[in-house]
């Protein structure tokens, strides 16, 4: 697990230094061609995080069920997201992973519900899970580039 946390920690990484670098009016710009922007993209992988880690291990998610309804699948920008906003999900970034680490040293995951995917891979465990949550961001990553080249 140690690989994976690195992985997942060093794409945290970079996603913060994208929200630090990135005016609040670029974060919120839906470009031409496009459904959605910079923050929706970064607030999507906080969300699908602990859907996948925690919701389907039947524990109660870390963050806001406006935060989901927001950022969950087939959702898209409604409007601009503030300062406020953008600062929160910056501190969510590291704090859950901090958690999650701390609940998987502490062996809190003990049921899954298999979920298949879209690809038709089915997750049947927490450590499935994360494995996927760092290609999951790896994807959005690449959208959130694709972004920041289209403004």
């Amino acid at each position: 697990m140690n690989f994976t946390r690195t992985v997942t920690q060093n794409n945290r990484n970079v996603i913060k230094r994208i929200l630090k670098e990135t005016s609040l009016k670029d974060l919120n710009t839906v470009p031409a061609g496009f459904s959605n922007n910079i923050i929706w993209n970064i607030g999507h992988i906080v969300v699908i995080q602990q859907l996948l880690v925690y919701k389907l291990s039947g524990l109660p998610m870390h963050i806001s069920d406006e935060l989901v309804s927001k950022y969950r699948n087939k959702t898209k920008p409604e409007g601009d997201v503030t300062q406020q906003e953008v600062d929160e999900i910056y501190g969510l970034l590291d704090s859950l992973l901090v958690k999650t680490e701390e609940d998987l040293t502490a062996e809190v995951f003990k049921n899954y519900t298999e979920y298949t995917l879209s690809l038709g891979t089915t997750l049947s465990n927490v450590h499935e899970a994360i494995e996927f949550n760092n290609i999951h961001e790896g994807i959005h990553y690449g959208y959130i580039l694709a972004l920041k080249k289209a403004i």
